[in-house]
C-alpha cells in the first residue's frame, strides 16, 4: 500500500529531526536516508538538492569556527603536491578509460572531474561551461553519490585497520573522497584533528574548479567560461580568522561547531534520501565502472603515498 503524501511528509520530517539528536553519527544518518529512499517516495524531491547544497555550505562555514588559521595553513601546504598530482592523474586516467569503455565524452569528463576535485560541486560548476545535457549530469552525479556513500562507511574502517594517524587519515579523506559532505562525515568519525585537516585540504582542493573551468571551455570549444565560484570557502576562511584572532568568538565557537556538525549529519541524511534504486539504474554499467576504477586508483595511490612519504 502506497503511503499518502501527508504521511510521507510526517515520516520524513520525523527522521530528519531524529538525525539532529546528539547520538546520531554521519554514517547512521546516511544509512537512514538510504533506507527511506528505498521504502517510500521522497515527499520533497524538488527541494532536496537545493536544501542539501545550502545546508552543506552553511555547515562547512560553521566548521571554520573550530579551526586555527595557522594550523589550517600548515595542512594546506602539505596537501598541495598531493592535490596537483592526484588531479592531473585522475583526469588523464579518466580520459583513457572513457576511450576504452566508449563512454560519451561529456559524461566521461564530468565523472573524471568530479572524482578529481570535489564531486557534485565540480560537476555542477563545469556542466554549464561545457553545455552538458541533463543525462550527462545525472549519470555523473549518481556515480559520485553512490561511491560517496560507500566511502563514508569504508574509509574509517580501513583507517583503523591500518592504524593511520589523524593527520594521515584527514589527508587521505580530502584527496580520495569526492564530496565535501562525505569527507567531513568520515573524518569527523575518525577524530578532531582528522576533521580539521580533511576540511582545510578539501576546500583548498575545491578552488581548482576555477582553472579547470577555463581548461574545460577550451577543450569543449565553449565561449561560456562563467563558473560559479565556491564563495562559502571565503566565508570558511573568515570564520577561521575570527576564531583565531577575536577572543569573544572563541567563547561561542564550541556551540557553533556543534550546530555545524549536526547540520552535516542532516546533510548526509538528505543525500541518502535522494539515492534510490532508480538513480542507481540510470547510471549504467560502463560509466559506473569508469567512476569505480578512478576512485579505487586515487584511493589506493594516495593512501600509498601518504603512508610512505609521511
Amino acid at each position: 500500500m502506497e503511503l499518502s503524501e501527508r504521511t510521507r511528509k510526517v515520516i520524513f520530517i520525523t527522521a530528519a529531526l531524529f538525525c539532529l539528536l546528539p547520538f546520531m553519527s554521519a554514517p547512521l544518518a546516511l544509512l537512514l536516508g538510504l533506507v527511506m529512499a528505498q521504502l517510500m517516495k521522497h515527499p520533497y524531491q524538488e527541494l532536496n538538492h537545493k536544501a542539501t547544497n545550502l545546508l552543506l555550505k552553511v555547515s562547512v562555514v560553521g566548521l571554520g569556527f573550530g579551526m586555527n588559521v595557522f594550523a589550517a595553513m600548515k595542512a594546506g601546504k602539505e596537501g598541495v603536491l598531493f592535490t596537483i598530482a592526484s588531479i592531473a592523474g585522475v583526469l588523464m586516467l579518466g580520459y583513457f578509460l572513457g576511450k576504452v569503455f566508449k563512454i560519451e565524452r561529456k559524461t566521461s569528463y564530468l565523472i573524471s572531474a568530479g572524482t578529481a576535485i570535489c564531486g557534485g560541486s565540480a560537476i555542477a560548476a563545469l556542466s554549464p561551461v561545457m553545455k552538458a545535457e541533463e543525462k550527462d549530469i545525472s549519470v555523473s552525479l549518481g556515480i559520485v553519490f553512490i561511491l560517496n556513500s560507500v566511502a563514508l562507511f569504508l574509509f574509517p574502517m580501513i583507517g583503523h585497520a591500518l592504524d593511520l594517524t589523524q593527520s594521515q587519515f584527514g589527508m587521505w579523506c580530502a584527496i580520495a573522497i569526492h564530496d565535501t559532505s562525505s569527507v567531513v562525515g568520515a573524518a569527523s568519525k575518525y577524530g578532531e584533528e582528522a576533521l580539521k585537516i580533511a576540511t582545510t585540504v578539501k576546500l583548498a582542493r575545491a578552488l581548482w574548479i576555477v582553472p579547470l573551468a577555463f581548461g574545460t571551455a577550451f577543450l569543449f570549444k565553449s565561449d561560456r567560461c562563467k563558473v560559479q565560484l565556491p564563495y562559502f570557502i571565503g566565508l570558511f576562511i573568515l570564520a577561521m580568522l575570527a576564531n583565531t584572532y577575536l577572543p569573544f568568538v572563541s567563547v561561542i565557537s564550541p556551540y557553533v561547531l556543534s550546530i555545524a556538525k549536526a547540520g552535516l549529519t542532516l546533510t548526509l541524511f538528505l543525500i541518502g534520501s535522494g539515492l534510490s534504486f532508480k538513480v542507481v539504474r540510470v547510471v549504467g554499467i560502463m560509466p559506473f565502472l569508469q567512476g569505480l576504477i578512478l576512485w579505487l586508483a586515487i584511493s589506493g595511490a594516495s593512501l600509498w603515498a601518504i603512508v610512505t612519504l609521511s
